[in-house]
């Protein structure tokens, strides 16, 4: 029964297991988490692992591909509020404030970016993040009259990811001038 006791238990194990690989692969590197290490951290024996899920890899994707879909689903609600592409521009940078390029999700963003060069499943995961993503965001630049809105939007996603990527190494970098940048793809 999906409501048992033991199944609550079961539902919160995987739970701390998926807890604990976000949080593993910013600290170690996709590569260096093991399924001893991440069973130790979830606080169960690595047999716990292999029963809720078929390996680590899967494992790891399962919990990074949730911890994106977080990260790009917080932009979206900043578009009810809004009315012009300007604003939009400031919302999806203000929507990636928080993160300074060194910190875990950015860092959770980069392992995951470089390992889907590798692994076929987590690269498709992004790519339906990103296109969800780029299509709502598209849709919405779209009604509000912007020229080549799914382009536009693609653009404006892939370069907030790649000033993530900046902003780990140049942490100064002027912000100011990126948004007046950024506004002028939308006129």
């Amino acid at each position: 029964m999906a409501g048992s006791p033991a199944a609550e238990r079961g539902q919160a194990v995987r739970r701390r297991l998926l807890e604990a690989a976000v949080e593993l692969v910013p600290e170690r590197g996709w590569s260096a988490v093991s399924t001893r290490i991440l069973a130790e951290r979830a606080g169960v024996t690595p047999s716990v692992v292999h029963y809720h899920f078929p390996s680590l890899q899967a494992l790891l994707i399962e919990g990074v591909l949730g911890a994106m879909r977080e990260v790009a689903g917080a932009f979206e609600p900043a578009l009810e509020t809004i009315d012009t592409p300007e604003e939009a521009v400031d919302a999806l940078l203000a929507s990636v404030g928080e993160y300074s390029g060194v910190d875990p999700m950015s860092s959770l963003f980069a392992e995951a970016y470089l390992t889907a060069t590798r692994d076929d499943t987590l690269r498709q995961g992004i790519q339906e993040i990103l296109a969800g993503l780029r299509a709502r965001f598209g849709g919405w630049l779209a009604e509000r009259g912007v020229a080549e809105a799914d382009g536009t939007a693609g653009v404006l996603l892939a370069t907030v990811d790649g000033l993530l990527l900046h902003r780990a190494l140049e942490p100064e970098s002027d912000r100011g001038v990126t948004a007046a940048v950024l506004r002028r793809l939308v006129n």
